[in-house]
C-alpha cells in the first residue's frame, strides 16, 4: 500500500522523479499498445457498437479517481430535470461477478464495487456494471427499455462502446510529471483530447491540458460538502460544529484524498489524517488506530465500511456544482441524435 501511494505521489511532481526513469521503457510500450488500440478503431480494422440511445462518457486521461462520479451524478440530475431519462454504466472496478449486472443500492460493494452502489445509492436510476460496457449497457436498456440516455462512469479508453459526448475531467492534480504509465499518471497523450466535448476541471485548471486544446469549452467543478451522517445510522446528522473538539481519524481511499482532508480542514476541523489508496478494500486491522475514538469518511469508504461494525464514524456527502452551459454543450450533442 505504501509502495502504490508513494509511486502516485512521484507521478503527480511536475518533473520526472530520476527514481522513475528505469520505468522508462515499459512506458513507451505501453503508450505505443495503447496508439495502436486507438488506429485499429480509426481505421476499422476494430469496430465501435451504437446503442439506440445517446451515450455520454464521463473519463479521464489520468489514472485514478478525478470527481467523475460526483459529476456524473449531477449530469444526472440536471438531465432528469430536463425530462430525460438516464441510466448509468459502469466497469464496476473491484466487482467479482462475471458479466453484466444491475447494481442496486443495498448492494454488496465487494460483489459489485464501491462506485457502482454509491451511484445507485444516489442516483435511484438504473445502474448496471461489466467490464465489457456494451454488454452491460445492451443489458441495462434491456431491462429498462424507458431509459433515453446513458451516462458512463469512466470508459474513456473503452473505444467498443461509440459515444455522443466525451467529457474528460482533471483534479487539482493536473497530468502530474505528464509522463505515461508506469512512468506516470497518463493512460493516453493529451493529443486525445482533441477529441473530446468539454472539459471539466475538479481544482485548479492544468494549463498544459489548457494549452493542448486551447478551443475546448472547460468548466470549473466544486465538491460542495453537506452534513456529515451516521455511518451506522444514516438518519443521524451532525455538522462540523459538533464534531470540533473531538479526537478525529480521517481516512479516504479515493484518487486524491488530499482533497478530502483539505475539505475537512476547511471546516474547521482537526484530526489524524489516514490515506488509502483509491478503491481500498477496508479490514477492521486497517482502522484500529480509531479504537474508542471518532472516524470520518467520505461516501465512497462509507460504502465499503458500513458492514465492519466500526464505533462511532461518520459520512461527509459532497455534490458537484457546475456551470449550467455544461448542459448546454451536451444537449447541443444529444439533440443532434434524439433517443427513441
Amino acid at each position: 500500500m505504501r509502495r502504490a501511494r508513494g509511486l502516485q505521489e512521484r507521478w503527480y511532481r511536475r518533473r520526472l522523479a530520476p527514481a522513475l526513469w528505469p520505468l522508462a521503457p515499459l512506458a513507451f510500450l505501453f503508450y505505443g499498445l495503447a496508439a495502436l488500440r486507438r488506429f485499429a478503431y480509426r481505421c476499422g480494422w476494430r469496430r465501435s457498437e451504437r446503442l439506440t440511445v445517446p451515450v455520454v462518457v464521463v473519463g479521464n486521461l489520468t489514472v485514478g479517481g478525478a470527481g467523475k462520479t460526483p459529476l456524473v451524478l449531477w449530469l444526472a440530475g440536471e438531465l432528469q430535470r430536463l425530462g430525460w431519462r438516464p441510466g448509468i454504466v459502469s466497469r464496476g472496478y473491484g466487482a467479482t461477478v462475471v458479466g453484466p449486472h444491475a447494481v442496486s443500492p443495498d448492494a454488496d460493494p465487494a460483489r459489485l464495487g464501491d462506485e457502482p452502489v454509491l451511484l445507485a445509492r444516489r442516483s435511484g436510476l438504473p445502474v448496471w456494471i461489466g467490464k465489457d460496457r456494451v454488454a452491460a449497457a445492451r443489458a441495462l436498456l434491456e431491462r429498462q427499455p424507458e431509459v433515453n440516455v446513458l451516462l458512463c462512469d469512466d470508459g474513456l479508453q473503452h473505444y467498443r462502446l461509440a459515444r455522443d459526448v466525451e467529457i474528460a475531467v482533471f483534479d487539482g492534480r493536473g497530468v502530474g510529471n505528464g509522463a505515461p504509465l508506469p512512468l506516470g499518471p497518463l493512460r493516453e497523450p493529451l493529443g486525445r483530447l482533441e477529441r473530446v466535448h468539454a472539459l471539466v476541471f475538479n481544482g485548479a485548471p492544468d494549463h498544459r491540458v489548457l494549452k493542448a486544446v486551447p478551443h475546448l469549452p472547460d468548466f470549473a467543478m466544486s465538491l460542495e460538502p453537506g452534513e456529515f451522517y451516521r455511518l451506522d445510522d444514516p438518519s443521524q446528522r451532525c455538522t462540523a460544529a459538533q464534531l470540533a473538539g473531538k479526537r478525529l481519524h480521517a481516512v479516504a481511499g479515493i484518487g486524491d484524498p488530499g482533497r478530502f482532508f483539505r475539505t475537512l480542514a476547511q471546516l474547521g476541523l482537526e484530526f489524524v489524517p489516514h490515506p488509502f489508496p483509491d478503491h481500498h478494500v477496508y479490514t477492521l486491522e486497517d482502522l484500529d488506530f480509531a479504537a474508542g475514538e471518532v472516524l470520518l469518511m467520505t461516501e465512497k469508504d462509507g460504502v465499503k465500511c458500513a458492514s465492519l461494525g466500526l464505533g462511532e464514524a461518520w459520512v461527509l456527502p459532497v455534490e458537484a456544482r457546475l456551470p449550467l452551459e455544461l448542459i448546454d454543450v451536451l444537449l447541443e450533442r444529444l439533440n443532434g441524435r434524439k433517443a427513441p
